[in-house]
């Protein structure tokens, strides 16, 4: 009975207030760009890489009214990646490209392409900044940083392989995967 009288008072005074603000908080509102590539668009999964224990970006996958089944190279889909800490363009399309190698082998013409259009559109960022990619089956790519259009890659291949980087079983980070396609 004093006990919960003690909780009662507790809760009373205020005391339980943070217990309420840690209820989980609402989904994020659809970005511009993906909601106009992207009709109706839901969040299908999100999860942060870390490197090293440093938050490095926060990623969403963004789909269409349908969930993302095994073969999501067939499907309209946005990666939202909204950077934890400042980095070089030039590295993220260099590691990008490293990690698209692990899918398949990419010759070097491919790679000197891929790697100058990458360099085109992935500016150096910082903290809170966003660079997201649309993922356009049969087309390509379309990337925007912070909400404008910065280029578009019209090669399919290159778009399989850049958001296989994510969603591919060969990913260095599966973890992730498995949190961006809601199976975490």
């Amino acid at each position: 009975m004093l006990r919960r009288r003690s909780l009662v008072a507790m809760a009373a005074a205020g005391a339980l207030a943070p217990l309420a603000r840690a209820q989980p908080a609402a989904a994020p509102a659809v970005p511009p760009e993906v909601a106009a590539v992207l009709p109706g668009a839901t969040l299908q999964g999100s999860g942060r890489l870390r490197f090293v224990g440093l938050s490095v970006y926060d990623a969403r996958l963004w789909r269409g009214p349908s969930p993302l089944g095994a073969d999501w190279t067939s499907a309209p889909l946005a990666l939202e990646l909204v950077y934890q800490r400042s980095l070089v363009g030039r590295l993220i399309a260099e590691r990008s490209l490293k990690e698209m190698r692990r899918q398949r082998d990419i010759s070097d013409d491919e790679a000197g392409r891929w790697l100058a259009a990458m360099m085109q559109v992935f500016p150096d960022v910082k903290e809170g900044d966003r660079i997201t990619g649309l993922h356009v089956p049969g087309l390509g790519a379309r990337f925007a940083v912070n909400g404008a259009v910065r280029g578009d890659v019209r090669d399919p291949e290159f778009a399989r392989l850049f958001f296989g980087i994510w969603l591919s079983e060969k990913t260095s980070e599966p973890a992730l995967r498995r949190a961006l396609l809601g199976a975490a």
